[in-house]
C-alpha cells in the first residue's frame, strides 16, 4: 500500500504513526517544513513553498481562510508534481487545519482521504467563554467562529475516515461525520518515556550556584509551550502563595515560553508571565520565592529528565485541545 502523510509542520502527531505503517508499506511525506532532511527515518521527503503572502487589508473574518486556501493550492501543484513522477497514494493521511488537503481528492480521486480530527470550534461548550476572566465581549464572535470552520467542513465533505486523539476531541465535531471518526492516541514512546530513578536535573538558581534535584527532593512541575491562560498558568500562579507556604521543602519548576500560543495577547507591554509573577509576587516571601524556578524552554532531552524527576506534575487547560 502506497500512503502518503501531509502536514505543513512534519513529524507533529504523525511521529510514531509514520515509521510505524512504513515498515509494512511505502511512506512518502510532503511538508512545508523545510527544517526535514529529504529522507526521514527512512522515509522520502517532498518539500512544498508557498507561493503567495496573504492579502493586506482581507476582511479580518476571513484571514485564516485565505490562509489556509494558499496553503492549499500550494500543496495542489506539489501534489501534482508527486503524480507525474508517478507516486498514486492508496491513502493520504492529513491534518486538515492548515488547509493542505483542501483539493488532493481533484488530484487523487482514488486515494483514501484520514484526516487528523484535532478540533473542530464552538462558540460555547469548549474553549471560548470557558474562563470567565476573560469575558468575549465581540457580539459577532458566534459567526467570525463558524467561519473558521469552513476549511474544516469544505474537507471533512471528501474525507474517508478521521482520527482523533481523544473522545472529548472527537466529540466536538458534527453528529454527522462523527460516525467516520475513530478515537486513536498519537502513541507514547514507551521505551523513552519512563521512570528513571537514577535522574538527576541541574539548575542555576539566583545566587548564581548550581543545584542538583534528583527523585529524592520534592518537586512540582509545570509546562507549557508558552506560559498563558489557555494553559491555566494564571491558575497555577494563584496556587502558589499558598502552596509554597504549605511545602516548605518543594521546588516549583514552570517551563514554557513568553509569548502567546493561543487566545489573546495580554493588554499592554507585559507578557502573560510577567502579569501573573507582578500579581502573586507581593504574597510570597523572599525564601518562598527562592524555590521557584522559570526555566525558559527546554530540549526535548532535558524536558524528559525534569518529568523523571518531577514530584507532581500539574496540567491545567481551558476544553481545548490536548
Amino acid at each position: 500500500m502506497r500512503i502518503l502523510f501531509i502536514h505543513q509542520n512534519f513529524p507533529a502527531q504523525f511521529k510514531y504513526l509514520a515509521p510505524t505503517l512504513a515498515k509494512q508499506h511505502q511512506v512518502r511525506i510532503l511538508t512545508l517544513n523545510a527544517r526535514l532532511a529529504d529522507n526521514w527515518q527512512g522515509i522520502p521527503v517532498n518539500h512544498y513553498a508557498l507561493q503567495k503572502a496573504s492579502t493586506k487589508g482581507i476582511h479580518p473574518w476571513i484571514i485564516d481562510f485565505e490562509a489556509q486556501v494558499i496553503r492549499g493550492e500550494a500543496t495542489l501543484y506539489a501534489a501534482f508534481n508527486l503524480r507525474q513522477q508517478g507516486f498514486t497514494p492508496d491513502v493520504i493521511i492529513a491534518h486538515p487545519g492548515w488547509g493542505e488537503s483542501l483539493a488532493l481528492k481533484d488530484v487523487w480521486p482514488d486515494a483514501k482521504l484520514g484526516l487528523y480530527c484535532e478540533f473542530f470550534y464552538r462558540a460555547e461548550g469548549a474553549d471560548v467563554g470557558f474562563d470567565p476572566e476573560f469575558p468575549n465581549t465581540d457580539p459577532a464572535l458566534a459567526s467570525r467562529i463558524r467561519l473558521k470552520n469552513t476549511n474544516t467542513l469544505i474537507q471533512l465533505s471528501t474525507f474517508d475516515a478521521g482520527i482523533s486523539p481523544t473522545d472529548w476531541q472527537a466529540s466536538t465535531f458534527p453528529e454527522l461525520f462523527r460516525d467516520r471518526i475513530s478515537v486513536i492516541h498519537d502513541g507514547i514512546d514507551s521505551t523513552l518515556l519512563q521512570p528513571n530513578p537514577s535522574a538527576t536535573l541541574t539548575l542555576k538558581i539566583n545566587s548564581g550556584d548550581l543545584l542538583t534535584l534528583s527523585r529524592e527532593d520534592e518537586i512540582i512541575t509545570f509546562v507549557n509551550r508558552n506560559l498563558e491562560p489557555y494553559r491555566g498558568y494564571h491558575t497555577f500562579m494563584r496556587c502558589l502563595p499558598r502552596l509554597l507556604k504549605q511545602r516548605p521543602q518543594a521546588r516549583v519548576l514552570l517551563v514554557g515560553g513568553d509569548g502567546t500560543s493561543y487566545g489573546a495577547k495580554p493588554l499592554g507591554s507585559k507578557s502573560w508571565k510577567e502579569r501573573f509573577i507582578d500579581e502573586v509576587r507581593p504574597q510570597i516571601s523572599e525564601a518562598d520565592w527562592s524555590r521557584v524556578h522559570f526555566m525558559g524552554n527546554l530540549p526535548y532531552q532535558h524536558f524528559v529528565t525534569l518529568l523523571q524527576c518531577s514530584s507532581l506534575h500539574v496540567y491545567l487547560t481551558y476544553p481545548f485541545v490536548l
